[in-house]
């Protein structure tokens, strides 16, 4: 490092960087839930992109009706016998 540069916090490290899809996955469904932390919805502002963030939500919410959907079709279909 030289003189000239300052030395990066760890506040900036990451800084630019996106978000892996791991990352973004487990941000959508902690949100979803309503479970999400501070720190990770300021580092998904930082580093994340809206539209990334949209489709994921969306795949998650279809996902969320699908179960939810099958789950009922199959509580229904065993309280007929």
């Amino acid at each position: 490092m030289t003189e000239n540069q300052p030395e990066e916090t760890p506040e900036q490290e990451g800084d630019g960087q996106s978000l892996n899809p791991l990352q973004v996955i487990g941000s959508v469904f902690a949100a979803g839930l309503g479970v999400q932390s501070s720190k990770n919805r300021e580092r998904d502002f930082k580093q994340g992109r809206a539209g990334i963030f949209i489709a994921a939500g969306i795949v998650f919410t279809l996902i969320f009706i699908g179960t939810v959907y099958t789950v009922v079709q199959l509580v229904l279909e065993n309280a007929g016998n």
